[in-house]
């Protein structure tokens, strides 16, 4: 939740004794409402890995389910986000953000340097892919955008890259087609994701770290190492806009109802009609997804009608006082 993009709306009706800071939460909390940032080990699948979270965090607390965000192929490595509990709702909003990798083309024959440099640059922006054919998604040509590509290094037939790009974009897609564009051919020899979403590799653990935390906290108690790798779930959520929601209607969304103008407790200036926004409560905690039905600008400026239409919950109904 971005601050100095909110503007108020309505004062707030604060009911006290309900809610908490999330970065406040219990470890328990946490465990039914976190994220944690992986950095994912060459060899076993994206679902193993999110099984073997599961599993570790369940010696100090109950997590009943943990689904990660955006398939990496057993053979990459790097950040694969981890929801647990409620959290897993919310996964795919990372895929609003982009993502970033470094990757490893191997030319079939060797080009000269600065031809690979000029066709490299014709891939920047919009670019035509069919997913491969084990991906998990229908075969069919789609638009991606890679944002940015810089060559790092070329060392004969091989070419390391950094890569920013639209999520869902195939890197091993892009390299057979940036050999293919040479006129010689190439395949990705290694890949690594360096950025999912708001989530870098500089914060993300390995799995025996994460055990090693686990088991740390059940020897001493002592819970600073679990508070470092599992992140509150409304990380998922900061590169959406947002809207803040008064104490007094924070019951009735968890509940699934749609939020009304007069419930708007503040809101960010640049939230448009049809856009996702996440909805939270003024002490920073996510109760729900939604589509904005106004403009900011409409909604600062009416006194009554729907703003957003809830889409999807996450706070348990009951966690503030019902008023309706």
């Amino acid at each position: 939740m971005n601050e100095k993009d909110l503007v108020t709306k309505n004062s707030n009706v604060i009911l006290k004794g309900y809610g908490i800071d999330p970065q406040k939460r219990s470890i328990e909390g946490l465990l039914s409402m976190g994220v944690i940032i992986i950095d994912k080990p060459s060899g076993p699948t994206s679902h193993q890995v999110a099984g073997w979270v599961k599993e570790i965090l369940n010696k100090v607390g109950e997590v009943d389910k943990a689904g990660h965000g955006g398939t990496l192929d057993p053979s990459v490595t790097g950040v694969l986000p981890v929801a647990l509990g409620r959290a897993v709702r919310g996964i795919d909003s990372i895929l609003l953000g982009g993502k970033e990798y470094i990757a490893i083309l191997r030319l079939h024959s060797e080009v000269p340097e600065e031809r690979i440099r000029a066709v490299f640059r014709e891939f920047t922006g919009d670019i035509y892919q069919t997913p491969p054919v084990r991906s998990s998604v229908k075969r069919e040509l789609r638009v991606r955008r890679i944002y940015a590509m810089d060559i790092l290094e070329i060392n004969g037939r091989d070419v390391l890259f950094r890569v920013e790009s639209q999520a869902g974009t195939y890197i091993r897609t892009l390299c057979v087609d940036i050999g293919a564009a040479l006129g010689v051919g190439g395949n990705m020899q290694e890949l690594r994701r360096t950025r999912s979403g708001p989530y870098s590799e500089k914060i993300a653990v390995s799995l025996q770290h994460l055990r090693d935390v686990v088991e740390n906290y059940k020897e001493t108690g002592d819970e600073h190492g679990l508070r470092e790798v599992i992140l509150p779930a409304e990380t998922l959520f900061s590169r959406m806009r947002s809207v803040v929601v008064k104490d007094t209607a924070v019951d009735s969304i968890s509940h699934g109802a749609d939020l009304s103008v007069p419930g708007i407790h503040r809101i960010s200036r640049r939230v448009k009609k049809g856009e996702t926004v996440a909805v939270y409560t003024a002490k920073g905690e996510i109760i729900a997804m939604g589509t904005a039905e106004m403009d900011a600008k409409q909604i600062l400026s009416r006194s009554s009608g729907m703003a957003v239409k809830t889409v999807r919950v996450f706070m348990e109904p009951g966690t503030y006082l019902s008023i309706w």
